[in-house]
Formats: C-alpha cells, sequence, structure tokens
C-alpha cells in the first residue's frame, strides 16, 4: 500500500470517536507509529477533550499536511459556527481531507462516524455510498475486516424489505471480484470466499428464490474465474467453528446478516474498509454511541485495530 500518511475525519462531534481516538493518542501504539498522523477537525473540541482528562498529547496545528510531525496531534482546524451547522462542518472536514488526498499520494482516510439523520438526510444509505459518489465510484464495497475473519454485504444500510429487489447476479459477481482483488493485491493472499444464501436455509415456497436466480449463477460465474469461492451456505448454521477456521470472507446478501455474528465472535476488533475507492479509506466498526458521549467508558479496540492495519500495511 505504501501508506505514509492518516488523515482522521472528526466527523460527528457528539460522537465517542474522539474519546477513543485520543485513548490511541496516549497509548503505546501510537509511539510506536510508523506514520504522520493529521487530524481535520475542530480544534477546541480536541483541546477540551484533551483538557478533560488531563492528556499529555503535544498539539501540531498545521495548514497543510506537509508541515505535520511524527509523535505529534497534527491538527487542521476546522471551525463550527453554531449548533444548527453540525451538517455543513462534517462536509467542510470531508472536503478538506478529500482535497488533500488529491493533492497528496500515499494517504489513507480514516473517518469517525456520522449520525445519518443530521448529516445524510436520506440522501444516502452511508459513508460508503457517500464517499462513493464524491469520488465519482462506481462500485464501492464495504468489508469488515478481521484478521481471522471478514465480511461483507452486498447491500449495505439498505432497509430489510428492499432488500431481494436489490440483489442481482451482476451486483453478486462485481462486488466478490473487487474483494478478491483487494485481498490479492492489497494483502498478498487469495482469499477463501463463502456465500450465504437470502432465504432461510436456502429455501422459499416460491417456485425458484434468490439462490436460484442470482447467488447461484454469480458463484458459478465467479468459479470460472477461478475464484476460491463456495455457497451459497445457510447463514443460521454458518458461523460455527470449523467454518470460520477456514474462511477468510464470508459475503452476505444484507448488512446484519454478517454483521451481527462478526461482532458477536470479535466484538468491536475489527474494522470497516470501503473498497473501490481512489484511496485506502478506513473507519472504526461502530457508531457515534451518543448514549456513552462524555463518559470516557467507551471500547476503543477498533481504532487501535484501524491505526495497526495501516501501520502494518
Amino acid at each position: 500500500m505504501n501508506i505514509n500518511h492518516i488523515l482522521v475525519v472528526m466527523a460527528e462531534p457528539k460522537s465517542i470517536f474522539l474519546e477513543i481516538l485520543l485513548k490511541y493518542f496516549v497509548s503505546p501504539h501510537f509511539k510506536k507509529s510508523k506514520k504522520k498522523i493529521s487530524i481535520v477537525g475542530n480544534l477546541s473540541l480536541i483541546k477540551k477533550e484533551i483538557k478533560k482528562n488531563n492528556y499529555k498529547i503535544k498539539i501540531n496545528e498545521i495548514l497543510d499536511i506537509t508541515k505535520s510531525k511524527k509523535k505529534f496531534i497534527n491538527i487542521i482546524n476546522i471551525k463550527i459556527n453554531n449548533k444548527l451547522e453540525i451538517s455543513n462542518y462534517i462536509s467542510d472536514c470531508f472536503d478538506k481531507s478529500l482535497d488533500i488526498i488529491k493533492k497528496n499520494k500515499n494517504v489513507a482516510l480514516l473517518n469517525g462516524p456520522i449520525n445519518k439523520k443530521t448529516f445524510l438526510r436520506k440522501k444516502y444509505l452511508g459513508i460508503t455510498e457517500y464517499l462513493a459518489k464524491k469520488t465519482k465510484s462506481k462500485n464501492p464495497v464495504m468489508l469488515i475486516y478481521n484478521e481471522r475473519l471478514s465480511v461483507s454485504p452486498i447491500t449495505t444500510h439498505l432497509p430489510i424489505k428492499y432488500v431481494s429487489k436489490n440483489l442481482n447476479k451482476s451486483k453478486i459477481v462485481k462486488k466478490i471480484k473487487s474483494i478478491n482483488s483487494f485481498f490479492v493485491k492489497k494483502l498478498k493472499k487469495k482469499p477463501k470466499i463463502a456465500v450465504l444464501g437470502l432465504n432461510p436455509h436456502c429455501e422459499t415456497i416460491e417456485r425458484a428464490g434468490e439462490e436460484q436466480k442470482e447467488i447461484i449463477p454469480a458463484i458459478k460465474i465467479l468459479r470460472y474465474e477461478k475464484l476460491n469461492i463456495k455457497g451459497p451456505f445457510s447463514a443460521d448454521t454458518f458461523f460455527v467453528k470449523k467454518n470460520i477456521d477456514y474462511y477468510d470472507v464470508v459475503v452476505g446478501m444484507y448488512h446484519d446478516q454478517v454483521l451481527t455474528p462478526l461482532k458477536t465472535l470479535y466484538n468491536f476488533n475489527a474494522i470497516n474498509i470501503t473498497i473501490g475507492l481512489p484511496f485506502i479509506r478506513i473507519s472504526p466498526d461502530h457508531g457515534p454511541n451518543i448514549s456513552m458521549y462524555g463518559k470516557n467508558k467507551s471500547d476503543p479496540s477498533s481504532i487501535f485495530c484501524a491505526m495497526d492495519f495501516l501501520n502494518k500495511y
């Protein structure tokens, strides 16, 4: 990947993200970091959180990432004019970050979570689709990555009643080929891929279900192209030890079908990678979790996974 700089977008201000991000900066992991790290976000919020927790962190306010320093929190300040402009603030953070990435090579993007009601406002299903639109990327893929087992939903943050209408052979083939390519080119590994069916037990009371119409034909195409892939498997019995020990990636048909078992298995020891963008984009696998905001009790595992992944690769 040859990443030499990690650009962090603070995103939603009322979120646990800043709390767990600072837990990383005061940890031994940060001291071992091989990359420069710059934050795009509000300087006052960061200073307030540092002061509240009595952290001893070196701040380097910059206008350009070429001025960033290792072992410092490098900050590009984005102003928040008032509470009614949170959506504009988040947009400014992302716009500034994307502009930086266009002008600088070997930069990875790591963003905090957003509140969809205040930011995306039904225009996008999630940040995956938002960044794809902003970068004119046509086939974004959500990969929830863990070194032992990763998962990917064909449809992302789509309400369940729309899932079957948004499944087709072409989409399944394209997304799985992107996953396979990412593992081979970026992680230097040919992955063993399992594909889940949509219906319980891969069966339906109709003459033919989505498995027969879309999923099985897609798997046949991918096998013909020499991908190491099997399925469709029934989702209710798939996540047993012999399967999770054997496969590298499990591709499901909708969000909770694969994210629920992965989080049950590994808690927050996973990261969200968007495949198909012109740069590496990662986010911790947690939401804003407003109910825990300001309590300083949130599990920082996912941000450590994200930073360690970028430092390793």
